[in-house]
């Protein structure tokens, strides 16, 4: 029997382990396709349309068939690749978004070439390697490696490499599901750009699996004033008339409001969190919440702060017209990122009423919509809980709220679950991406593709 139970256990450890490594076959093609996509320059000015094109033709080459390979897009140099692999239509498509573009990388500012693929010293170097090829390889690399192992999934599972995500334009994921939604539409979506794993001193700790996103909302807030001449002050300044105003909003926080995923979010943080900011989080997390314990919060962390409210900041001043002449115009962008339940309206409100001033104005500069909270399924959320726990024990696996966006958006508009779940992990105190020197491990963009092959499988296969 004790013979017995340690073959067991050995081959529970040994599929662990195995699970972790590539072949060599698919490891030197994770690799190939990874130096391919950074290797091609897909900023706005050059377009996605080449990398599409080259990840279509590995397709091809797989055996995919043309009727199944899409690239297309609203012009020639931001094009769009999607593919479906085709199941047993027992169950809804499962979709898989990745945007092909990246932001600029300027040679000058980096110390190696930003767009020649680099290893070195553990770690892959170039534009994209973490925002967002590295997922895009990913998803390339197993969907052509089921494709080779003959897997027959209970449904069809759709990838879609889009355009344009880092300019925030109509095209992309916002043009496919507007235009040809018949090509995406699916039960509910993964969206790897949206997650991704947290290291620290080298050790993974956290994998978050966003089911929401805030809203971006700014506004224009205008004092105007006859002016005059310098040598001769008055009181009513425009520019005097504004800064009080904006000093009453940098001392304003906007009432603590948790939802589903930020609940979890914090009683999963309080299980990591020690010493007074452990306190102050399960104070949080009572009902009605303790008012101290957020404010606690709020100057200890930033993060944590974004993720219990909305919030919003003066990023742009813009006043007077002459160095001897009493400004007759002062004006300040504010930057709100809104809970997914909040509105730019309600915002609004709220501005004025903290400004206090009816002769500073406030003016909504661009549009936006409503981008509902993605329900925690458990059919996405406890395959990517095994696949972690089997993959990295000691890893914390939570739900988060992104403060930023992606284009996850789109598809909650258009009533489109979207998960954005990734297991590429990255030192959470040295982010690259949109930076200088971004880079990855070269074991975690390893374990990120094995993570992706299983997530794949185990959301594509009926329980």
């Amino acid at each position: 029997m004790k013979k017995k139970l340690i073959f067991v256990l050995f081959c529970i450890l040994a599929v662990k382990v195995s699970a972790q490594n590539l072949t060599p076959e698919y490891k030197k093609l994770s690799r190939d396709i990874f130096k391919e996509l950074i290797e091609i320059n897909s900023t706005s000015k050059f377009g996605s349309t080449k990398a599409a094109e080259a990840m279509a033709d590995r397709l091809r080459t797989a055996g995919f068939k043309e009727s199944d390979i899409q690239v297309i897009g609203p012009d020639t140099q931001h094009k769009n690749l999607v593919v479906r692999y085709h199941g047993e239509g027992k169950l809804k498509p499962v979709l898989f978004i990745c945007h092909l573009d990246v932001v600029e990388a300027l040679r000058d500012d980096w110390s190696v070439d930003p767009f020649t693929f680099l290893e070195k010293d553990g770690f892959f170097y170039g534009r994209g390697t973490t925002d967002v090829k590295n997922d895009d390889a990913s998803l390339i690399v197993n969907i052509i490696r089921l494709k080779k192992e003959g897997y027959k999934p209970d449904r069809d599972i759709i990838i879609a490499l889009t355009a344009d995500e880092e300019m925030g334009t109509a095209n992309g994921v916002n043009w496919l599901v507007t235009n040809h939604r018949e090509l995406i539409d699916a039960d509910f979506c993964i969206n790897p750009d949206g997650g991704g794993g947290d290291e620290k001193n080298g050790k993974p700790v956290g994998l978050g699996i966003q089911t929401s996103e805030k809203i971006f909302v700014s506004y224009k807030l205008e004092t105007k004033n006859k002016g005059g001449h310098s040598s001769l002050p008055v009181k009513d300044n425009a520019i005097y008339r504004l800064a009080a105003g904006l000093t009453r909003l940098a001392k304003y926080d906007f009432p603590l409001r948790l939802n589903e995923t930020t609940r979890t979010f914090f009683e999963k943080s309080a299980e990591i969190e020690s010493g007074q900011l452990k306190s102050d989080i399960l104070a949080i997390l009572k009902i009605p919440p303790d008012t101290a314990a957020a404010n606690r919060i709020t100057a200890a962390s930033a993060y944590y702060n974004a993720m219990m409210r909305t919030t919003c900041v003066a990023t742009m001043l813009k006043a007077g017209h002459a160095e001897n002449a009493l400004p007759q115009t002062a004006q300040a962008t504010i930057n709100c990122r809104m809970l997914p339940d909040d509105s730019p309206d309600s915002v609004m409100l709220v501005l004025k009423n903290v400004l206090a001033d009816n002769q500073i104005s406030v003016t909504q500069i661009n549009s936006t919509f409503r981008s509902p909270l993605s329900p925690l399924r458990e059919d996405v959320t406890e395959p990517v809980t095994q696949i972690v726990s089997s993959m990295w024990p000691e890893v914390s696996v939570s739900p988060v709220m992104s403060t930023g966006a992606s284009d996850g958006k789109f598809l909650r508009r258009e009533g489109i679950p979207v998960y954005g779940v990734s297991g590429m992990f990255s030192d959470m105190d040295d982010v690259r991406a949109h930076g200088r020197d971004e880079r990855i491990g070269v074991k975690e963009f390893y374990d990120g593709v094995v993570f992706t092959y299983r997530l794949i499988k185990a959301l594509s296969t009926e329980k």
